[in-house]
């Protein structure tokens, strides 16, 4: 095995390499008078190197002699010096021939080969710094740009809490007054919902099913995987669908269970991805509770002595949980829920709002027209993701469940602000209780009299509003 150059050897070699051609300069117009040329030849001789075909042993011998005090560690000509400082062409007996004639040589002195060689060290100190620095921050990016506790959009003030105090008043006067349940009710056998169930994996699950379709079509996808897997007994679980029995169902399974509720084929994958990843988890995690490990995740350490049994009995029991994401702040239970696949900021904001109970400020495609029309966020920047980071930032945190569940209502149901609309609408003439608050743009533009009415009786088909518009 080959020896590898330390860094204070390549620098003091890339030094005494610097030194000898600034000292071989000032002597080249000499060098083709016979009396030198027949000098460097007796004294290159000696010191020609050898291909590492020609005299391997030479060279594996070498390359395992340690380093002696006055000479310089032994190096492999195949070797590359650290951060691109040059290929390694000397051997062991080649370098010390080196030294030997440069300080010799008065024309370099030791004091500066020192200095040079103190120089270079430096640099490669602050290289070796900065360079894993950077690649661990490249490593915690988060894959959807999210900014926690930051906006992307810091020279936009709005919205003040005083204009989401007044939107909540207005909407309230409307739909109804939203107070956030104080316990979390039962799961539901016939309606997805939001995630507003005691199990974290199966908020999550429901919350998946009921993205980019109607409310009717997830209910539908979640009955066929109530009746074709069962539901679970007992434990935290009790009332959601056996997820264990899920995962170890062929693919097919989960497809016919889900077809019924539209994007089967996309939402049965990542359905089985999401299972088998918090499967292989939770046995990563009764691993170390067994074990009593100490570098896992910072939950595992705080949790009681019954805590850390109940979790192994879980976990030897094939019963999947993500109940440990209680225990995390919401940036990190935000980062442990968007790697799973098909899991976005808004799926896991729904989760940690309705399942954890955390102030969260989940954005849908109600919510972000809704809140372009308000000017809350820049027109033409913003997009659902940095539209969520900005809000998440500017609406106050009492405020985030109660705004969610009433913007999504109003933009479902009011004629003026729903997702196709306009003047030629019906209920246009209701008007709308935030009118004198919104400017409408795009293709639902207000001052768009000609705008065609569509008739589902008429045309016999959905409207976009029907078909992939979240139903959160």
């Amino acid at each position: 095995m080959t020896g590898r150059v330390t860094r204070s050897a390549a620098a003091r070699e890339a030094a005494l390499l610097a030194a000898k051609i600034q000292h071989v300069e000032p002597q080249l117009a000499d060098s083709n008078s016979p009396a030198n040329t027949q000098k460097t030849r007796k004294s290159t001789a000696g010191r020609q190197r050898k291909r590492p075909s020609e005299q391997p042993e030479k060279l594996s011998n070498s390359s395992k002699k340690r380093k002696t005090k006055g000479t310089l560690p032994s190096l492999n000509v195949n070797d590359d010096l650290p951060h691109n400082l040059g290929s390694v062409f000397q051997t062991l007996e080649n370098i010390n021939a080196d030294l030997k004639l440069s300080q010799q040589d008065p024309g370099i002195k030791e004091e500066e080969l020192d200095k040079l060689a103190t120089e270079l060290q430096k640099t490669v100190d602050k290289t070796t710094e900065i360079l894993p620095q950077q690649a661990k921050v490249s490593k915690q990016k988060n894959p959807y740009g999210l900014t926690p506790g930051a906006t992307p959009f810091p020279e936009w003030a709005r919205p003040t809490p005083e204009e989401c105090e007044e939107v909540n008043r207005l909407l309230s006067s409307v739909h109804g007054e939203v107070i956030p349940p104080a316990k979390i009710p039962e799961p539901s056998l016939t309606v997805t919902g939001c995630g507003e169930v005691p199990s974290v994996l199966d908020a999550l699950i429901r919350t998946l099913l009921s993205g980019a379709t109607t409310g009717r079509n997830s209910a539908l996808a979640f009955g066929g995987l109530v009746q074709r897997f069962g539901i679970l007994d007992e434990g935290i679980g009790k009332g959601s669908v056996n997820w264990e029995a899920v995962r170890q169902a062929p693919l097919k399974d989960v497809f016919e269970a889900i077809k019924r509720g539209g994007l089967a084929d996309v939402k049965s994958k990542k359905i089985k991805a999401i299972l088998d990843m918090v499967y292989q988890e939770n046995q990563e995690r009764k691993n170390m509770l067994v074990k009593g490990e100490s570098d896992g995740p910072s939950d595992l350490a705080a949790k009681t002595e019954g805590e850390k049994e109940y979790e192994i009995a879980c976990a030897d029991q094939n019963f999947l949980s993500l109940n440990h994401l209680h225990t995390l702040s919401t940036e990190d239970a935000m980062t442990e829920l968007v790697k799973y696949p098909g899991i976005g900021p808004k799926t896991a904001a729904c989760v940690i709002l309705f399942c954890l109970q955390r102030p969260c400020f989940a954005v849908d495609t109600h919510i972000f027209r809704i809140c372009k029309w308000l000017g809350w966020v820049p027109p033409g920047k913003a997009t659902e993701v940095t539209s969520f980071s900005h809000l998440e930032v500017r609406i106050p945190g009492h405020l985030k469940y109660s705004l969610h569940q009433l913007l999504i209502r109003h933009g479902k149901t009011c004629p003026r602000c729903r997702a196709i609309t306009g003047q030629s609408s019906a209920g246009w003439e209701d008007g709308c209780v935030i009118d004198h608050l919104v400017t409408r743009t795009g293709k639902r533009k207000e001052g768009n009299p000609k705008m065609p009415v569509v008739s589902k009786k008429r045309s016999g088909r959905k409207t976009r509003t029907d078909t992939d518009e979240s139903d959160e």
